[in-house]
This record gives C-alpha cells, sequence and structure tokens, in this order.
C-alpha cells in the first residue's frame, strides 16, 4: 500500500468515530431527559494513529493488504460507567441495536489479563456512508468503570515506556494496584443505592431550578415588576436553605401563579 493512502483509508474511520460517539452521547442524553439512571457515565472515541497500525502489523505479522480485516481496533471508542453492574446493561444495550452488528466479545471481568487488566470487549461492524458509497467496517468497544479506566491508562502509559518488557518489581505493584481496584468497585456497587439516590436528587434538584427560572422569565413578560422580584427573592430565600422538598412546594406554588397568569392573557385575548 503506498504511503499517500493512508489518509483516503483511515478518513471514514474518523467518520465512524464521531457517528459513534454521537450516538452514545445520545443515550445518555435521552435518560437523563426522561429523569432515568443513565448506565453510561461519558463516551469518547479515536482512530489508531499510523505509527501504531504499523507498530501492531509488525508485530502480529500482518500483511499490508490485510490491515482493514485483521486490525479490529483501528476506530476505537470507550465507554465509562459509574459501576461494574452498569458494564453488562452497556453492552445489552449495543447487541440490541440493529446499527451495529456484534462481531466478538472478550470479557477481561470475568477472565482478567495476567497484567490485572478488567475491561469488556466488543468487535463490531458498523457502516458508514461516504462519497464512494456505503463502507462496513470494524470498531472496538471497551466498557469499563471509571476505576477501571484509571489502572488501564496507567498500564498502557508503563507499557509504552518499557516497551512490553516492565520490570518486576513495577509489574508486581501493577498487579496489586489492580486488587485495589476490584475492591474499590466492590465497595463502590456495595453502596449503590445511596449514591443514586444523591445523584437523583443532584438531578432533581438542577431540573426544579431550571423550571423556576424559566417561570421566573416568563412572568417578567405579563406580570408587574415588582411582583415579580418578590417571586424571585422568595426563589432565592428557598435556595439558600438547600431543602429539596421546600424547593418543590415552592416550584408547586410558582406553577399555579404562572397558570393563573396564562389564563388572564388568554381572556384578555378574548
Amino acid at each position: 500500500m503506498e504511503i499517500q493512502l493512508w489518509r483516503s483509508i483511515l478518513c471514514p474511520y474518523e467518520l465512524a468515530v464521531k457517528e459513534l460517539v454521537l450516538k452514545f452521547e445520545h443515550i445518555i442524553t435521552e435518560h437523563r431527559e426522561n429523569d432515568l439512571y443513565s448506565p453510561i457515565e461519558q463516551v469518547s472515541g479515536r482512530v489508531k494513529s499510523v505509527s501504531s497500525i504499523l507498530e501492531k502489523l509488525q508485530r502480529k505479522h500482518i500483511p499490508m493488504e490485510r490491515m482493514e480485516e485483521e486490525v479490529e481496533d483501528i476506530a476505537g471508542i470507550r465507554i465509562i460507567c459509574q459501576f461494574e453492574e452498569d458494564i453488562e446493561t452497556v453492552a445489552s444495550i449495543i447487541q440490541k441495536r440493529t446499527d451495529m452488528e456484534i462481531k466478538s466479545e472478550k470479557n477481561y471481568l470475568k477472565h482478567m489479563k495476567q497484567s490485572g487488566y478488567r475491561s469488556y470487549h466488543l468487535i463490531i461492524y458498523y457502516t458508514v456512508e461516504t462519497i464512494h458509497g456505503p463502507k462496513r467496517l470494524q470498531a472496538e468497544i471497551q466498557i469499563r468503570t471509571m476505576a477501571m479506566d484509571f489502572w488501564a491508562t496507567i498500564e498502557h502509559s508503563l507499557q509504552y515506556k518499557y516497551k512490553g518488557d516492565m520490570p518486576l518489581h513495577v509489574t508486581e505493584r501493577l498487579s496489586k494496584a489492580a486488587d485495589a481496584i476490584i475492591s474499590l468497585d466492590l465497595e463502590m456497587s456495595s453502596v449503590r443505592s445511596e449514591i443514586m439516590d444523591a445523584q437523583n436528587s443532584s438531578q432533581l434538584q438542577s431540573n426544579l431550578i431550571k423550571d423556576i427560572l424559566t417561570n421566573i422569565e416568563n412572568l417578567y413578560r405579563v406580570s408587574n415588576q415588582r411582583e415579580v422580584m418578590k417571586i424571585q427573592d422568595e426563589f432565592l430565600r428557598v435556595f439558600k436553605t438547600k431543602d429539596l422538598r421546600q424547593l418543590e412546594r415552592f416550584h408547586r406554588q410558582l406553577d399555579i401563579i404562572s397558570e393563573g397568569y396564562r389564563a388572564q392573557a388568554v381572556n384578555h385575548n378574548i
């Protein structure tokens, strides 16, 4: 393959990464807009660099003309979850999609690598539309917790530094760190309900404040400014209490006030 062809070869993979990241971000948005817990905390993607592709071809003795068939992770997506239980949920979401076809799965949660690496990998087929027509390509999706991702990032950097030949003392310390990561994820799972309750309360408060401020803004257009200033002052007083029940009560009262002004506006127009 000629060097100048790299750009045209990798361009569809860049498109695939952009589309896949957008689709997974939309899953997050859909959950949160419907006041549901999102099993995906964040998502990112990348296209493998040319140097990394060449290194892999050499290491695995893959001929250049077989690159797109045998290098499965030219396009890579990383999905981060809060809890280990979420990983299976995300994998199930992907398995049910009609725009992503599962080629293979590797469960490094049940079968941890010797290094201590833990993650859930999916190789998918995904089709993008190019100027030459549809192109079906492969992409790797890694699903892991925030703690697993922290460990994997450090391990990847050390592997790069030592060119895959890490000193024994570093390997041993990484192994101990991997055990600590397992303990951390287990501990977080044990208090999952408390964490989710706190996050749900925070999201509910955020939604209430957004609705309240929208109502106050609308009242400025139809109500006496002095009355709206009193409502705004009352909102700030309630907000300072950090009491969710008081905020909900104020929200209901403001809805009634706003509805009254809307009814007056309709009658006036009639």
